[in-house]
């Protein structure tokens, strides 16, 4: 498993470096250390035992280079591996079924704490009966939603949860520009900011269009 995430974690470093080799990649000093924060939020502690560099130019602001290079901090999973001993009285199933079944249970556990705090399950403020039933259907309605939508990651190979994935989907901003135009009039165009590539990664899996709303002109 820890294999898996520090798998992950270059991966997402080796898209950086090749963002960086693209006349319209990404090279802001700033947002590209945003972006490896993000990756060892989502490595499940892999990122510790790397050592990231970023080369910035003259002027500190644009970088033009990654290094990095893989360090075990002493006294983790990397340098003492742990083992998963699993105790149960079904004594017909076999090591498959077993892991099946307790990944299973796990999952469930996280699907319950999704449900209390994400999905906003708990607290119920209404008074009435109907009004809270309707509070609880509509929370069973979204934690349907995010299943399918996590299912369809999977297939991609995104695995993160639910939380992770907020904050991914969080970046991306709708935004406004105003133009006065020789007339007089001003011109309003509405569009999405450039999704970063983790977003479009889960656009691309989603099947989705990476500009949510199009592009809106209005004239006033």
């Amino acid at each position: 498993m820890v294999e898996r995430f520090a798998t992950g974690f270059e991966a997402g470093l080796k898209k950086i470096v090749e963002g960086l080799a693209k006349p319209r990649g990404e090279k802001r000093y700033g947002k590209l250390l945003e972006r490896i924060g993000r990756l060892k939020e989502k490595s499940r502690g892999a990122g510790q035992h790397y050592q990231v560099e970023l080369i910035a130019d003259e002027s500190g602001k644009l970088v033009t280079g990654l290094a990095w290079k893989k360090v075990p901090v002493d006294g983790t999973m990397a340098t003492h591996p742990g083992i998963y001993c699993l105790r149960s009285n079904e004594t017909t199933w076999d090591e498959e079924k077993l892991w099946r079944t307790y990944t299973m249970l796990t999952d469930l556990e996280s699907v319950f704490r999704s449900l209390k705090s994400e999905l906003g399950l708990r607290p119920v403020y209404h008074s009435k009966e109907e009004r809270a039933d309707g509070h609880l259907f509509i929370t069973v309605l979204a934690y349907q939603a995010v299943q399918v939508l996590r299912a369809k990651l999977k297939k991609a190979d995104i695995r993160d949860n639910w939380a992770s994935l907020r904050e991914t989907m969080s970046v991306q901003r709708r935004v406004t520009a105003s133009f006065q135009q020789r007339d007089g009039r001003t011109l309003n165009v509405r569009k999405c900011t450039v999704a970063e590539p983790d977003l479009m990664k889960i656009y691309r899996a989603l099947g989705v269009s990476p500009a949510p709303g199009g592009t809106k002109k209005l004239i006033s």
